[in-house]
């Protein structure tokens, strides 16, 4: 059972600015692509360093980079405390390059990455323990974690360590409450007293920020000139593949970072793990876009926190050694087509739990939640997202974590916050949630075993009551694509762009006639469409149901290259049953 969008809505295209923006001389379909984003005048499209915020309107920024400078200068031993998902293994790789490049002693610097079925996730007193036994730090610094481990930082605290949380998750709550750890400097965006204009920074954004902060602070200590001052922007590569597969919102400041990293990398400049990560997955450097980030190379760097260690992702985006980054890369390949396997199987059962529960229910409801005890700890969020996509409800799926409790991660649709919901569910069932915490988008929880139908109960009367979500699921368009743009330069052109979260790249609707569909690999639906007196190419993945004879496509435009062959090719997203054919 799949649920079909009932509407292909058109973006709102404002025309004077579109045509202010073609004057400016940005490329016409550029332009209404644009301005249908919120784009008001070219000068939003500088995307040079020259435009990002400065590190002074950061709070902490300035605090943590005199700490930091002052233990480069006397030799302390620092510890990195990182995620075990992307967005942190490029963190932890950012701030301890560039720790080096600013000075500090490669022997005084650690890291530790948690286990997320041993420690769980965060600065948890486990972990501390750890770091203690790893490296003896000084210094602990935390990046894309920390702001809402109260405990951990408390425990690090106690056993003499100065602490250093660099974050840009919500705080936790405490009756009601935002509460902070007491660490010596917190550098978070979204901190209570925070002024600085993106709040969307990632976790490795937030760690490039500390970095542009201490190199003022060493500059106006005399380490260094502005001419001879250690050149951070060679970090980009990784701070852009972090923020794009961390999917946070691509507001003006992130697309600078992602857009300048993209820069780099299609230059030939970037670090031996980033290289070897794209001749891992098969893409050419030179034609890098922000979907390889979150197709290609980020997926198999989160695969090793799925599956195994995120220390051989880390590893790998260190090393200054080709060989040994090839290695590594190749290692991660191979956990992420086993990843691919256990999703595959991980999916099946939850698609035929989700049946079952809809069999049950008659209807969809407001929310779901599955659980089966041959769930993979490690998979479930993706499960979550595949879930999530299909039914358009807030979804969580569990799994057995080693202490016997349930491991939840959740993910939501455009009108639900999730974490607000988990936070409603805590205060009208205090006991039920063991910890939680995430974002509007994704969240995550751990629950009793025995407390799964509660939870189901709790979670769907939630969703009820926060969701502002359509009743029905509603596809955004950039509306027709005109023939004149059906060529492979406008569609490499799109490519070169900087899209994501809330920038999101061009989905293009028209109505067509299906002149052929077939299954390929048994799971993707092949068609041969009639647009406009021409019989395009299209594919539709994950689609097994064939469609009717006239339907209303929305679709990304592909550059397929076969045996150095290039042509244009569909990308099928959703379709509309039935529709005037006369419509936009």
């Amino acid at each position: 059972m799949s649920f079909e969008p009932i509407a292909i809505d058109t973006r709102d295209v404002p025309p004077r600015t579109a045509w202010a923006l073609e004057q400016a001389g940005v490329h016409p379909l550029l332009a209404r692509l644009f301005a249908a984003r919120g784009v008001k005048s070219a000068d939003e499209l500088d995307e040079t360093l020259a435009k990002l915020l400065p590190p002074a309107g950061l709070l902490g920024a300035a605090d943590a980079a005199s700490l930091l400078a002052d233990a480069i200068g006397a030799g302390s031993r620092i510890c990195v405390v990182a995620d075990y998902d992307c967005d942190g293994a490029t963190g932890c790789a950012v701030i301890l390059r560039g720790l080096r490049m600013l000075g500090a002693d490669g022997a005084n610097l650690a890291y530790v990455v948690p286990d997320r079925r041993v420690h769980g996730y965060g600065l948890t007193p486990a972990i501390v323990d750890l770091a203690i036994a790893t490296a003896a730090p000084d210094v602990l610094l935390t990046v894309d974690n920390g702001i809402a481990s109260l405990e951990g930082v408390a425990h690090a605290a106690a056993h003499g360590m100065t602490v250093v949380v660099t974050d840009h998750h919500l705080p936790a709550q405490v009756d009601g409450r935002v509460a902070l750890p007491d660490a010596d400097v917190i550098v978070n965006p979204n901190q209570p007293g925070c002024g600085f204009a993106s709040k969307q920074l990632a976790g490795v954004g937030v760690a490039f920020y500390v970095l542009l902060a201490l190199r003022a602070e060493l500059r106006e200590r005399g380490k260094f000139g502005v001419a001879e001052q250690p050149r951070l922007d060679a970090l980009l590569d990784l701070v852009a593949l972090g923020t794009v597969a961390d999917v946070v919102r691509l507001d003006r400041n992130n697309r600078c970072l992602v857009a300048q990293g993209l820069k780099r990398i299609r230059a030939g400049r970037m670090q031996p793990g980033v290289s070897a990560l794209f001749a891992a997955a098969g893409r050419d450097p030179r034609q890098a876009s922000a979907a390889d980030f979150s197709f290609a190379l980020g997926p198999r760097l989160n695969a090793a926190g799925r599956l195994a260690d995120m220390t051989l992702g880390i590893e790998c985006l260190l090393t200054d050694d080709a060989s040994r980054a090839h290695e590594l890369a190749t290692a991660l390949d191979a956990i992420n087509r086993e990843r691919r396997t256990v999703e595959a199987g991980m999916r099946e059962q939850a698609e035929a739990l989700v049946d079952r529960a809809l069999a049950a229910a008659g209807s969809v409801e407001a929310a779901f939640a599955v659980y089966d005890p041959e769930f993979h700890e490690g998979v479930v969020g993706i499960i979550a997202s595949r879930l999530k996509d299909r039914l358009q409800r807030p979804t969580f799926v569990f799994a057995l974590g080693q202490d016997g409790a349930l491991k939840g991660s959740g993910r939501s649709v455009e009108g639900l916050h999730l974490r607000d919901a988990l936070d409603l569910v805590s205060k009208r069932h205090p006991a039920l949630l063991i910890r939680f915490g995430g974002h509007a988008m994704a969240a995550g929880c751990t629950i009793a075993l025995e407390s799964l139908d509660l939870f189901r109960s709790a979670l769907q009367t939630a969703a009820t009551s926060l969701s502002t979500a359509p009743a029905t699921q509603r596809i955004a368009s950039d509306g027709a694509l005109a023939a004149e743009h059906w060529n492979v330069a406008t569609a490499r052109l799109i490519e070169a762009q900087v899209w994501g979260a809330a920038f999101e790249a061009p989905v293009f609707c028209d109505a067509v006639e299906v002149v052929s569909q077939r299954l390929v690999g048994d799971k993707h639906l092949k068609l041969a469409l009639r647009l406009g007196g021409t019989v395009r190419d299209a594919i539709w993945f994950g689609r097994v149901e064939p469609i009717g004879e006239r339907v209303r496509l929305a679709y990304r435009l592909e550059v397929d290259n076969y045996n150095g062959h290039e042509r244009l090719q569909m990308i099928v997203v959703a379709a509309q049953e039935k529709p005037a054919l006369d419509s936009a």
